[in-house]
Formats: C-alpha cells, structure tokens, sequence
C-alpha cells in the first residue's frame, strides 16, 4: 500500500528531443514518506530532469524518449529553477493563492495561507504588488511562498536560493525546515552549493555526469566518505579549497572596439509595468552614481530587488533611464538601436533563454559575430565550457547550468568592449564555475569593461571593483 509523500522512480531513463544521449539512464529511487533529500551532483547530471519526472512533465511539456516508471503518492509543489516560469498571475497574492484555490479551500482559509506564506519567505510588498516587478531572486522566494501555502505532501526544490543574498537565503531554508520538519512532507532540494543545507536533511542523494546514481548516504557519511572523489567529479563538497578560475586565452576576448571608462551619473531609472487594471512604476534605481574601467572586473552585489540587474542593463543601453545619465560613449548607447550595440556589448541576461535565437549550440554561440560580418572561435569557446558534445543541440534542450554558459558565450565570442553578465554562475558545479569566472577574469585582463551583477561570493572575490546596491542606491563602492 502506498502512502501520501511516498516516491517511487524505476528504471526512469530520459532523452529530450534533439539530444543524442540520455541525460538520465536507468534511474531506480525510492522515497519513504517524510524523507528530506538533498539531490546533487555535477551540471547537466539530470538533476532537474529528476524533479520534472516527479512533477509528470517529461513526455508531455517536455518532448523526448521516456522509458522507466514514476509514481508519487499525495499533492506536489515544484519550486523550478527558472522561477518566472510558476508565475501565474499579475499580483503576487493571487499567484501564492492559485493553489489553494484549486484544491478547494475557502477564501479565509486560502488568504490566510498567502498571507503566511508570504511572511515566510520575506514578500513584504504586499499581495497588489504586481508579479512582473519581481527581480529573480523575488521571483524565487515567489515561487516558494506559492508551494508553501499548497502544503503539499512532496515538496521539491530546484535551487531555491541560487538567486538570493545570504540572509534571504537563510529565510529560505528556514521556511521550508519549518514546512517540511517533523516528516509532514517529503523534501526534495536541488542544490549545487550543499553545506547549508545539510542540517535540513537526512539522506544526500548524488548523481553523476550520466545521470546515474553515484552516491546514496547520509549527510555525515556524505561528507567524511565522499569528499575527493566526488569534489573530483566537480561537486560542490564542504572542506574542499575553493576553485581558482580557469585560465583563459586573453585573444578569444580582446575588444574588436575598445571603450573607456562608463560612469552612471545621478541614474535613476523607474520600471514601468502595464495591466489589465492600470499601470504600476516601481523606482528600481535612484540617483546612482558609478564607474566601470577597461581591464577591471566589477562586481555588483546586494539583497535580492536592490537594482543590480537594472544597473547591468542600464550601462549598455537596454532600459530607458530616466533621469541623470550613462556617460563614457558618444552617442549614448542608451540612444542607439539593437544593431549599432551588438559591436560594443555583449550581455547574458538573468533568464538564458531570453537571448537565445538559433537552433543549436554552435550556431548560437557565431550568431552575433556573425550577423557583424566577423567570425567567432565557435570550436575554442565550447571547449573551454565544456559544451563541444552539445554543439548540435537545440539550446532549449540543455539544462540551466548549460544554457547559463551558453549565454556567457553569447555575450562574449564577439568580442565586445562592455561585457554585462548577469548571475553567471548560477547553476554551476566547482569546475564549470572556473570557466565561467576566467571568462570573466580574462575578459577584464584583455581590456574589456567588464560587470556582473551576482551574489556568488566567491565571484565577488575574483573583481577588481565592487559596488554595492541597496533599495536602488549606492550603499558603498570600493576597490576590491
């Protein structure tokens, strides 16, 4: 007899549509009611692919091969990892109210649940504040809050705090202890970054490059049995030394147009979002001032909807800045059309898939140059990603570690003087996270003016410069 919270997986195998190899083979787990797993492994071992097969998507939302048997008894809630994709409504008390709702409770019942969930996960703009005003860690604590008020018997969660500061990441993890605590539901979290997490478990599931089960124990014998050789394997194990970025060939990145130095002067930049019931403007930056140099990596960092993503996008053009202004480039880039940036900016947005245009990895990552009558070293920067045995893939076919280097690629295989990388790291295992960070280091010591907006610590240690936001405002600057 099977019980609510039970999870049966029995010999699940999984090839997306246009992809050569399954990315997960043979996969055989079984969950007891009220377990708390914490499911890792390498970028691109079939992590997320796991919790889209527990949620019922594979084969039908996601096209491919299915073969294998999955059974999960009781009600599910899905934090995904790119959480823009749960939203389902335009004001943020709705959306945390659509589950609720749909399993019958009554109005009382249902506002009491957003409201506490929304507490939970630190969501103090209240329930009219509209959805599409959310930066990504918001949407992420978002996301979370409308699993919560679900009180599902499975909870899963794809990297719930990739995308958040510390102490929102720290609510986090303190609120789903506080759902999932005393066995009242099954946990399931997907992280890449573990040690925080494993106080809240008591079983460490890893899976490996092939999506296969490598390692099934618990936290204690995961960490004083486990350690090389899965840190080896390019997992994030606690007591290893940090990862050095991976040295990059500084001609891959040199600017094929040099720029000077960009100042944001007096910036402030009011985000615009249109309903059906009107229009809200919300003040994402006021008054900012700062300046990025060629040959310096600066690294923009603050609590989640403290204005780093709108900074990142307002020094290369990509927002209407209202008041002050982006001084440095004659005219403004702000004032110049898609074609006349391409030459100078590359960008990997928050949200990969947003920049994505092409129908395989290759022919994604020559586009741009492309497209500016130059050609990109296709074959050396999938190499240095470790993407050569995807290069005929559909980019929507990779996983989210993969489609975050993808965009990194995007951003700089044309070789653009302003490189604005957005969460970069997000969703990267230790050695996929030297790549990605030499891209950036590498791209600062050939010259380029290089940004990110991240809360990735250890990204921040690699910057030259660090400027720090707070409620859309310099808190302090300094040099790194």
């Amino acid at each position: 007899m099977t019980r609510p919270g039970e999870v049966r997986v029995e010999g699940l195998t999984w090839r997306p549509l246009g992809r050569r190899a399954a990315v997960v083979q043979d996969l055989d787990l079984h969950l007891e009611p009220g377990e708390r797993v914490l499911l890792a492994g390498p970028s691109g071992a079939g992590k997320s692919t796991l919790l889209h097969a527990l949620v019922g998507a594979l084969g039908g939302t996601l096209a491919g091969d299915l073969t294998g048997s999955v059974r999960v008894e009781g009600r599910v809630g899905l934090v995904p990892q790119q959480p823009g994709d749960a939203v389902v409504a335009e004001r943020i008390g709705r959306d945390v109210a659509f589950g609720p709702e749909n399993i019958g409770l009554d109005r009382d019942a249902t506002w009491r649940r957003v409201d506490a969930a929304l507490a939970a996960v630190g969501l103090t703009q209240g329930r009219d504040h509209p959805t599409a005003a959310l930066s990504g860690g918001e949407l992420q604590r978002l996301a979370l809050a409308g699993v919560l008020a679900l009180e599902p018997d499975v909870v899963l969660l794809d990297e719930p705090t990739s995308m958040l500061d510390p102490l929102h990441a720290r609510a986090v993890r303190e609120a789903v202890a506080r759902t999932v605590g005393a066995g009242r539901s099954t946990l399931v979290v997907v992280e890449h970054h573990l040690e925080p997490w494993l106080d809240l478990v008591d079983r460490v599931v890893v899976l490996g490059p092939d999506g296969a089960v490598v390692a099934d124990t618990t936290p204690e014998r995961f960490v004083r049995e486990h350690r090389d050789r899965l840190g080896d394997l390019g997992v994030w194990m606690p007591g290893l030394p940090s990862p050095e970025p991976l040295g990059v060939d500084a001609e891959l990145l040199r600017p094929r147009r040099a720029l000077l130095a960009l100042s944001a002067v007096d910036l402030t930049v009011r985000l615009r979002t249109r309903t059906l019931r009107g229009a809200t403007t919300t003040t994402a930056l006021a008054g900012v001032g700062a300046t990025v140099e060629p040959g310096r990596l600066t690294a923009l960092t603050g609590p989640s909807g403290a204005g780093k993503s709108t900074l990142l996008a307002a020094l290369g053009g990509l927002v209407p800045v209202d008041d002050g202004s982006v001084d440095g480039v004659d005219p403004p880039f702000g004032r110049r059309r898609s074609g006349e940036l391409a030459p100078h900016v590359g960008w990997s947005p928050q949200v990969p898939e947003h920049g994505f245009l092409a129908a395989t990895v290759a022919e994604e990552v020559a586009l741009t140059a492309a497209r500016l009558g130059a050609v990109a070293d296709v074959e050396a920067w999938l190499d240095v990603v470790g993407l050569t045995p995807l290069a005929g893939a559909h980019p929507y076919r990779l996983s989210g570690g993969e489609q975050r280097r993808l965009s990194v690629l995007t951003a700089v295989a044309h070789r653009p003087g302003l490189l604005l990388l957005d969460e970069p790291t997000v969703g990267q295992d230790r050695r996929t996270w030297a790549a990605v960070a030499g891209i950036a280091v590498a791209a600062a010591a050939a010259g380029v003016v290089a940004v990110t907006a991240t809360h990735d610590s250890l990204l921040v240690g690699q910057a030259d410069d660090v400027v720090t936001l707070a409620a859309g405002q310099v808190e302090r600057s300094r040099d790194a």
